[in-house]
C-alpha cells in the first residue's frame, strides 16, 4: 500500500474529526468567497460609477488642468485625439466634455455649483450616470441645444421647473466674466445631495461659444474602458505614445483620490477580516493534524521499526493534511456555488436599511448587496486555502518523525 492511499485511509479513522475540520476549510471558503466578492463587487462598481460621473477611467487633460482646473486651459484638437483612442483595445469609448464652476441664477436666487458640457452624441447610459438618473424631461437634444439639464435639489433651490429660464455665469479662456442663459429641459435625482444640489449639463457647443473655444477644444476627454482594472497599466502605455505628448494622462486613482484613498482603507480592513479568518481555520486544522498525530505515537513508532524512514512519516502525515484540503475545498466549492450565482444574479436588497441610494467618497451606488468574483481572486482564495491547510499540518509532520522509535513504543 503506497503512503497517497494509506493517508487517505487514515483520514478516515475519525470520520466526525475529519468532516468537522473539512467543514472548517469549507465555511472559510464561503466567507473569503463572500467578502473578496463583495470587495470585487463593491469596488467595481464604486470605480465604474465615479468614472460614469465625469472623468472617466482614464482623463486626457491640459497639464496642470486637475491640480488647479480653469476654463484657460484646455486641450485643442480634441477629435484627432478621439480618433486615437479608438484604436486602443482596452478602450470602451470616449467623451469630449467641459468642465467648470458656474453661478446659477433664477429669478428667486444664486447658487454656485459645477457644470459638464457634453455632446449628447456621444453619451449614453452606459457612460454617463446622469442619462441613467433622469425623472422629468429629456436629455440634451443636441451639442447646440439652448438647454440645460439640472439635478432636482439645485432646481428646488433655485425654484426652477420645466421650461423656466436659468442663467449661468463662468469665467471663459481669457479669464474674463461671461454669461449666458439657458432654458430647463430635464432634471436628474441620482439620490446624492451633493450631486443633485451642485450639478448641471450644458449642451458641448454652445457653452464653447460662451468660453471662446473652437469646436475642437475642450476641457476634458473621459476615457470608458473594458476593465478599470487596466487603467493603470493603460495610463502608463498612454504616457508614452508621440499622440498624448502635450497631454496629462491620469488614471482614476489620480482624478478621485478621495475614492482612491476609501477603497485603500476598505480593502485593508477587508484584509485584516479575512486574517482573521484564516487564522481560525488554520487552527482548526493544525489541532486536527496535532491530536491524531498525538494519538498514533506507537503506531509511528512501529512503522519506523519496521523501516519507515522519518522522511516518509513526514510525507504521510502531509498527505493526510493535502487530502483534507482537498476534501474542504471540494465541499466548500459545492457549498458555495448556489451562494455565489444567487448572490451574484439576485443579491440582498438593503434599500430598508439605506433608502433609495447612498454615497461612498461622493459616488452613487445602489443598495443591492451583490458579491463578483474576477479569476485572479478564485485563484486566490484557492491557492491561499490549500496552502494554508499544508502549512497547518507541517508542524503536526514534523512532531510525527521526530520522536525516536524505541520512544515511540513505551507509549500506551
Amino acid at each position: 500500500m503506497n503512503l497517497n492511499t494509506l493517508a487517505w485511509r487514515n483520514l478516515w479513522r475519525h470520520k466526525r474529526r475529519t468532516l468537522i475540520t473539512a467543514s472548517s476549510i469549507a465555511f472559510g471558503v464561503l466567507l473569503a468567497v463572500t467578502f473578496t466578492g463583495a470587495g470585487d463587487y463593491f469596488y467595481t462598481r464604486m470605480i465604474d460609477a465615479g468614472a460614469n460621473m465625469g472623468m472617466g477611467h482614464i482623463t486626457l487633460a491640459a497639464p496642470d488642468f486637475n491640480r488647479a482646473p480653469s476654463s484657460k486651459k484646455y486641450l485643442q484638437q480634441s477629435a484627432q485625439l478621439q480618433q486615437q483612442l479608438t484604436q486602443l483595445s482596452d478602450v470602451k469609448s470616449s467623451m469630449a466634455r467641459i468642465q467648470g464652476q458656474a453661478m446659477f441664477a433664477s429669478a428667486h436666487k444664486s447658487i454656485g455649483g459645477m457644470f459638464f458640457a457634453v455632446d449628447p452624441e456621444q453619451e449614453n447610459a452606459d457612460n454617463n450616470l446622469f442619462i441613467k438618473a433622469m425623472v422629468e424631461g429629456n436629455m440634451l437634444a443636441t451639442a447646440s441645444d439652448k438647454t440645460v439639464v439640472l439635478g432636482v435639489d439645485l432646481a428646488r433651490k433655485l425654484k426652477l421647473t420645466m421650461g423656466k429660464k436659468v442663467v449661468y455665469t463662468t469665467t471663459d479662456k481669457h479669464g474674463d466674466i461671461v454669461s449666458a442663459i439657458a432654458r430647463v429641459g430635464g432634471l436628474f435625482q441620482t439620490g446624492s445631495n451633493e450631486i443633485d444640489g451642485a450639478v448641471a449639463l450644458l449642451p458641448l457647443h454652445s457653452v464653447q461659444k460662451v468660453l471662446g473655444y473652437q469646436q475642437d477644444e475642450v476641457s476634458v476627454i473621459a476615457v470608458i474602458l473594458h476593465d478599470q482594472r487596466h487603467s493603470h497599466q493603460l495610463r502608463d502605455e498612454m504616457q508614452m505614445m508621440n499622440s498624448f505628448a502635450h497631454t496629462e494622462v491620469l488614471n482614476w486613482q489620480q482624478t478621485q483620490p478621495d475614492l482612491a484613498g476609501m477603497i485603500a482603507v476598505d480593502k485593508s480592513s477587508n484584509y485584516i477580516s479575512q486574517l482573521l479568518i484564516a487564522l481560525l481555520v488554520a487552527a482548526g486544522i493544525l489541532n486536527t493534524m496535532l491530536m491524531s498525530v498525538l494519538e498514533r505515537q506507537r503506531e509511528f513508532g512501529v512503522m519506523m521499526a519496521v523501516g519507515l524512514s522519518p522522511q516518509s512519516l513526514f510525507l504521510l502525515v502531509m498527505l493526510e493534511s493535502f487530502w483534507l484540503a482537498v476534501l474542504g475545498l471540494i465541499i466548500g466549492t459545492i457549498v458555495t456555488i448556489p451562494w455565489y450565482l444567487f448572490m451574484s444574479q439576485t443579491g440582498i436588497d438593503m434599500s430598508a436599511a439605506y433608502g433609495d441610494g447612498f454615497s461612498f467618497g461622493g459616488v452613487l451606488l445602489d443598495t443591492v448587496f451583490k458579491i463578483r468574483l474576477f479569476e485572479e481572486s478564485v485563484m486566490a482564495i484557492l491557492i491561499g486555502l490549500f496552502t494554508l491547510a499544508l502549512c497547518a499540518g507541517a508542524y503536526p509532520a514534523w512532531r510525527a518523525g521526530r520522536v525516536p522509535p524505541v520512544d515511540s513504543l513505551k507509549t500506551i
